[in-house]
């Protein structure tokens, strides 16, 4: 696969270090919690790696994203509560397709794939993670599905 999103070891230490539980948590608090040892890849290539990132709120964000009409989409750059800079994760449309990279490592790019691929493996993460967070106990619709 020319790019993929590999994670694990979800959790959310933060949320019970506030004195939270999943059932009664702010969305947004839920969001920024929820974390997981993250891996973007291009083949045997890592991308990024970032240990305890915000899953769950990339995912909401990448759902968003993915549901917007075609005109109205541009660029993925990723803006999390978590991260004092927005874009730990890119994604870029150039004339070769499109390319995922970070802020984390602004020369470090995946080859381009088309758009095909890019909504696959979003879905993808997406959907595991939507399966993921019910798993902890928080209600998964807290992330759209696509």
């Amino acid at each position: 696969m020319p790019v993929e999103f590999v994670y694990g070891h979800v959790g959310a230490p933060d949320l019970y270090r506030r004195g939270l539980r999943p059932e009664t948590a702010s969305d947004g608090h839920l969001l920024a919690d929820i974390e997981a040892d993250l891996v973007i890849r291009d083949g045997d290539r890592v991308v990024l790696a970032e240990k305890l990132f915000p899953v769950a709120e990339l995912a909401h964000a990448l759902a968003g994203w993915l549901q917007r009409p075609d005109g109205e989409r541009g660029d993925f750059v990723f803006d999390s509560m978590s991260c004092a800079e927005p874009g730990a994760v890119r994604m870029v449309e150039s004339a070769e397709g499109w390319r995922v990279g970070s802020v984390f490592a602004p020369d470090v790019w995946t080859s381009p794939v088309t758009w095909d691929v890019l909504v696959a493996e979003a879905g993808r993460f997406v959907a595991a993670v939507r399966e993921d967070v019910a798993e902890i106990g928080v209600r998964p619709g807290r992330i759209p599905g696509l």
